[in-house]
Formats: C-alpha cells, sequence, structure tokens
C-alpha cells in the first residue's frame, strides 16, 4: 500500500483541485468576454499546462511540485469585461511577467527567507475553512455527506491510506444515485483566439493578474512547500509557469501557478510517509489534471451535479492530517510563536484587500510582527505575548 499511496495522493490533489474551482474560471473567462467553446477551450488549456508542468517540475527536481490555475486570478477576472482577444493579449503579458520575475535573485531569496513557524500557521490558516466544510455539509446535505464521512471515519479507523479515496468514491455514489448525469460529451473543445493587444487591456487584466496571482498563489505556494521542508528554486517554478501560460493563452488559458491549497495534498506525510517519494504524487497528479482535461467537459457536467460543499467537504477530510501537521510546526516551539499566532489568526480571517487574499496577508502581518519582536529582543525589551497566568 506504501507504493501506491502517493499516487492516490495525486490523483485526490487533480480530482480536489479540478473540482473546487473550474466553475469560476468558466464564469471568469466568461466575464472577460469568451463565448462557451472559448471558456470551454480555456478549461482544457489549463488543465493541461497544470499537468505538463507538475510532470516536468516533479521530475526535474524530485519534489512534490503542485501546479494549479489561478483561482484569485479567474476571480479578478470576474470583474474585468472587454473583448476576449484584448483578454487573451493580456494573459499572454503577464505570462511574460511571470518569467521576468524568475529571473530576479532577490525575489526567491526573500520567500526563501519566511520563517518555518509563520509558513505553518499560514497553512494552517488557509485549510482551517476547509477543514470545517463537512460540518457545514452535514448541516447542508446530511443525506449526502453523511454517507460519505462515515466512510471516511471507518476506513480512517480500519485503513488509513485509503481514508481518502474511500470518501472520494462515496461522494462519486451518492451523487450518481441522487442525480441523474445525462448525456456527457467527451470531446475535448479546442478553440484558438488570436490575441489583441491593447494599454487598457494589459493594465486592468494583465498586470492585476500577475500581481494577485503572484501575491496569493505563487508565495503562499513556496510557502506551503517550505514548510514541508521543500525549497525548489523559484527562478525555475515562474520560468516554467510563465511560459506555459503564455503558450496556452490562445487557447483561452488565464494562468497557472504554484499551488498553494492543493499542495499540502502532494506534500504532507499523507502522500507518502518517506519525504523523497511525494514527487511521485505531484507528477500523478500532473498526469491526472490532462486526464480531467481531455475529459473536461464530462468532468464539468458530473462534479456540477452535486453540491458545491460536497465537493468542499471532501476537500477537508482529505486535508485533516495537513492541519494538524501545520498546528503542531507553527506553535510547538514557543520561539516565533507570536508572528504565528498573528499569521494564523489574519489568514483565517479570509480578509480580502486590493484583490489578494488574506494568505498574503496574514504573511505579510506575521512577517512584521516577527521582525517587531526580534527587535525587541535585540533591544532587551520583553518579546513573547502576556499568557493568564491564574
Amino acid at each position: 500500500m506504501e507504493r501506491t499511496q502517493p499516487i492516490l495522493a495525486g490523483v485526490v490533489t487533480a480530482l480536489v483541485g479540478f473540482a473546487s474551482s473550474f466553475t469560476v474560471v468558466l464564469a471568469g473567462l466568461r466575464a472577460v468576454g469568451a463565448d462557451e467553446r472559448q471558456a470551454a477551450s480555456g478549461l482544457m488549456a489549463l488543465c493541461v499546462a497544470v499537468g505538463a508542468v507538475s510532470i516536468v517540475l516533479g521530475l526535474r527536481y524530485r519534489m512534490p511540485i503542485a501546479i494549479a490555475w489561478s483561482t484569485p486570478g479567474a476571480a479578478l477576472l470576474l470583474t474585468a469585461g472587454g473583448r476576449f482577444a484584448e483578454a487573451v493579449g493580456a494573459f499572454i503579458v503577464c505570462g511574460l511577467l511571470f518569467m521576468a520575475a524568475g529571473l530576479i535573485p532577490w525575489l526567491g531569496r526573500a520567500i526563501a527567507a519566511i520563517p518555518g513557524p509563520i509558513a505553518a500557521a499560514m497553512l494552517a490558516g488557509v485549510l482551517l475553512k476547509l477543514c470545517l466544510a463537512p460540518v457545514q455539509a452535514m448541516l447542508d446535505v446530511p443525506y449526502l455527506a453523511g454517507p460519505v464521512i462515515l466512510v471516511w471515519a471507518l476506513l480512517y479507523r480500519f485503513a488509513r491510506t485509503w481514508a481518502v479515496p474511500g470518501a472520494l468514491a462515496a461522494a462519486a455514489v451518492v451523487i450518481a444515485i441522487a442525480y441523474s448525469p445525462g448525456d456527457l460529451s467527451l470531446v475535448p473543445v479546442v478553440e484558438i483566439t488570436p490575441p489583441a493587444f491593447s494599454l487598457s487591456a494589459v493594465a486592468g487584466i494583465g498586470v492585476p493578474l500577475f500581481l494577485v496571482t503572484m501575491a496569493a498563489q505563487n508565495v503562499p505556494g513556496m510557502a506551503v512547500l517550505s514548510g514541508y521542508g521543500y525549497r525548489p528554486p523559484l527562478r525555475g517554478v515562474l520560468l516554467a509557469t510563465g511560459a506555459a501560460s503564455a503558450l496556452g493563452a490562445p487557447f483561452g488559458g488565464h494562468a497557472i501557478n504554484l499551488a498553494a491549497i492543493t499542495a499540502a495534498l502532494a506534500a504532507s506525510p499523507e502522500a507518502a510517509p518517506d519525504p523523497s517519494r511525494r514527487w511521485i504524487a505531484s507528477v500523478t497528479a500532473g498526469v491526472s489534471m490532462i486526464g480531467l482535461g481531455l475529459l473536461s467537459s464530462a468532468a464539468a457536467a458530473l462534479v456540477l451535479l452535486s453540491p458545491p460543499v460536497l465537493v468542499t467537504a471532501v476537500a477537508g477530510l482529505a486535508l485533516f492530517g495537513a492541519l494538524g501537521s501545520a498546528l503542531s510546526s507553527a506553535f510547538t516551539e514557543a520561539h516565533g510563536r507570536e508572528g504565528a499566532v498573528v499569521t494564523f489568526a489574519v489568514t483565517a480571517s479570509g480578509v480580502s484587500w486590493l484583490g489578494v487574499g488574506s494568505a498574503f496577508w496574514g504573511l505579510v502581518a506575521g512577517g512584521l510582527m516577527h521582525l517587531l519582536l526580534r527587535r525587541a529582543q535585540a533591544a532587551g525589551l520583553p518579546s513573547t505575548l502576556p499568557t493568564d497566568s491564574r
């Protein structure tokens, strides 16, 4: 079973990554002028780009470097509007900006300098909401969530490595019983849109897409990997994701990047006890994502049958172990705990400012707290949070 564990983790990573946000991608592409075929083509292009880069980077660096499409970027598109050809041109510019960022050495050094407890606290804050989803699902759709959670709990007790795959299988069964899938198309949609370049689209879509993706995906993604002891070269990651984003843009894809949430599925001990074998999970996730892309029209129809909360609940069950590990890493050591607490609180709050999500602001707030207390310690002042002595 230990041999197949990273493979199963990779399949789960791809399914969760696809199912949890593909509807946001389709809505974002439609908002910037894509028709139905162009949007479907964009979803397929993103799946193939994500899969190809996951495979290449995993084999190249032997690390679980999970890749995803930019969900915050897709959400940004919902408010953009405009002509799709100009949006495609902006997507290409965004990809080129990723590549340019990969050539700036100080950026990689800054990300690598993030303290371990703060990185772990950021991850815990990101995972918390997802891990609460099974509770919400039991309130919203108990007849669907109940069997899934029961299967997960029993397998977790008697065959732990099969718990998450079993929960996914149970979810598929209850969806098939509760809903009728109807006719599903198995033919992938490929639509090429010649790009058009305009200053308004580059300024309104391309640059914000780059900034949001870097802040809300790539920076937290590197922090997640760092929290599990992996430090892939940021230059290689940005060059690969930037090139794939630019190449996928004429097919409708907006941007790909390091995964943040689903990165934990491939990089955590749940993927494999041996850290040196977890790269198999990200490579398997890449292969699975390409498969989902080729069958994206049918997969989208099946997933759409399920209430979104049920899909999120399965993701939460899969991430319980990762949440426990992140909390332990963040708060076990007294040194640096204050910055970790601030990071966790801001990240878990879910606040968004300037179009950037709470994971980035959690890192900023925790980092500032860490620097403040380090300066206080150097000056001989108290540098710990007060404790209740009752």
